[in-house]
């Protein structure tokens, strides 16, 4: 292959329809986009929470904020509460930022320690902006410090409104069931993929969004898989819409149930809800009832089964095929990955995409890339499993107990000892993100860094305070959640800004 001009993407969906409107985005006319996907076959579209990256992309596609908020029913996220992850009636927050404030040798959380053994008796969630707005449901302020935050959204909604800018800027959309897929006899890359219509679709790169099928990926090339259920034990879900019965928060909850965990997702016309669980330990109708039990609200939709394995294609990009989405692996949502996932993916696509043709050194890259993201991730996952202090099912006994990689216990260990988090080779989640959960799962440091013992007693208690009350300053100076959507939204409309900035 000399020149590529041609990408057709095998499947729509939320991964279809993100990888069609920023190829188009970037490239324009000079190369062609198609994008095949059929009416009769359905998308899993349960991803409802995001992370902050999201706002990259959308800024890429140079969505105006309120106008997709408003095409997805969207809610801002400020983080994750978690509830029965450590012991049963415990609680804590994941937030997108820094607890208090941190100096260059050791983070907030050191201080935090010393404190606690001074007395201090708030949780270090008491020391975040995020997780006090969150659940105070607060968001903006007139005070112009900052949240970090990301979405909750309509993941079909996500997808229309990406297929309508793809389509405005020369993506063609073919709708049919594709039926055979024609490889080159000798280099074995994709020539064409049929469909149901008999009509052949040629390209040089082919776009393999074809959900847990792995159509292109894995059916045709055979690229293989990395198992990873013996770490991440749950296999099937449940998920499920119901009426909203209050205003909408600006954080997901994760609710620890006795093998799984029930989510908790708030948009502005409903309420998304599902059920993880291990088929092991617990069988459908439980699990049914399980989650039909926990639930506010009227259920809108029947609960609706997922099936799934936990783990990774061998190879993300094999010969002219790179899979994005459920094609390419799976880890649970518990930290609102799967669409982070596809467009980390996108865009190392367009930053080595191979225009003068397929070169071996760029699939390698994409590949120790698209493996060392996701393992990072997949550590993450296994970390709120494995610390737990549960003793009620043997489930989390299990999941207490059991082996895990050596990368996880490495981390676990350092931070056990001396409170130490180092974030390698730019994984996604910072030292933030793991402290909250070491620390909101119980596991306590038992030492702190020695530069915290430069500040006295008095000087500590002293920050502690202030920490606290600049937090309570910036809470009470801002909007409740709903109001300040519907502030974005009039705003947008009247082409103003709202009266209080995220």
């Amino acid at each position: 292959m000399d020149k590529l001009e041609k990408v057709v993407i095998v499947g729509g969906g939320t991964a279809g329809w993100m990888a069609a409107a920023a190829l188009a985005k970037t490239f324009g006319p000079t190369i062609n986009v198609e994008l095949i996907e059929s009416d009769a076959i359905g998308t899993v579209g349960v991803g409802e929470a995001t992370i902050p990256p999201i706002r990259n992309f959308n800024l890429l596609l140079e969505l105006d904020e309120a106008d997709f908020l408003r095409a997805v029913n969207g809610t801002f996220k400020l983080g994750i509460e978690f509830e029965n992850w450590g012991e049963l009636g415990d609680r804590y927050f994941h937030p997108f930022a820094p607890h208090g404030i941190d100096t260059w040798a050791a983070q907030f959380h050191h201080y935090w320690l010393r404190a606690r053994q001074a007395g201090e008796s708030a949780a270090l969630d008491d020391f975040s902006m995020e997780t006090c707005m969150a659940r105070a449901n607060r968001f903006g302020n007139k005070s112009g410090r900052a949240a970090n935050y990301a979405y909750h959204f309509d993941a079909t909604g996500y997808a229309r409104l990406l297929r309508g800018l793809a389509e405005k800027m020369g993506v063609v959309r073919s709708e049919g069931k594709v039926i055979d897929v024609e490889q080159h006899s000798e280099s074995g890359f994709i020539e064409s993929v049929r469909l149901e219509s008999g009509r052949r679709i040629t390209g040089e790169l082919f776009i393999d969004c074809s959900g847990f099928r792995a159509l292109l990926i894995e059916q045709t090339l055979g690229t293989g898989w990395e198992d990873w259920s013996h770490w991440l034990r749950s296999d099937r879900a449940l998920a499920v819409q119901t009426e909203s019965t209050r205003p909408p928060v600006p954080y997901t909850r994760s609710t620890a149930r006795s093998c799984g965990w029930q989510w908790k997702i708030p948009l502005q016309h409903r309420v998304g809800n599902g059920l993880v669980y291990c088929s092991d330990f617990m069988d459908e109708d439980r699990a049914a009832r399980t989650l039909m039990d926990n639930l506010e609200g009227r259920p809108i939709t029947d609960p609706r089964p997922i099936r799934f394995k936990t783990g990774r294609r061998r190879q993300q990009w094999t010969k002219n095929c790179v899979s994005l989405g459920l094609s390419s692996g799976f880890l649970e949502p518990l930290e609102s990955t799967s669409i982070h996932l596809i467009q980390n993916s996108i865009i190392r696509l367009i930053k080595m995409f191979p225009r003068a043709g397929i070169e071996q050194a760029n699939i390698d890259q994409f590949n120790r890339e698209v493996e060392s993201e996701i393992e990072y991730i997949r550590d993450f996952i296994i970390l709120h499993y494995h610390v737990n202090q549960r003793t009620d099912s043997p489930y989390w006994t299990e999941c207490r107990e059991m082996d895990i990689p050596d990368s996880l216990r490495h981390k676990i260990d350092l931070f056990s000892r001396s409170g130490v988090i180092f974030r390698e080779n730019n994984e996604l989640f910072s030292e933030v993100s793991w402290t909250a959960v070491m620390i909101g799962q119980g596991l306590l440091p038992a030492s702190y860094h020695p530069v915290v013992d430069r500040v006295d007693d008095a000087n500590l208690a002293a920050m502690m305070a202030r920490v606290k009350a600049d937090i309570a300053h910036v809470v009470s100076d801002g909007p409740s959640h709903d109001t300040y959507i519907q502030q974005l939204l009039d705003a947008r409309r009247s082409n103003q800004q709202p009266a209080a900035s995220a």
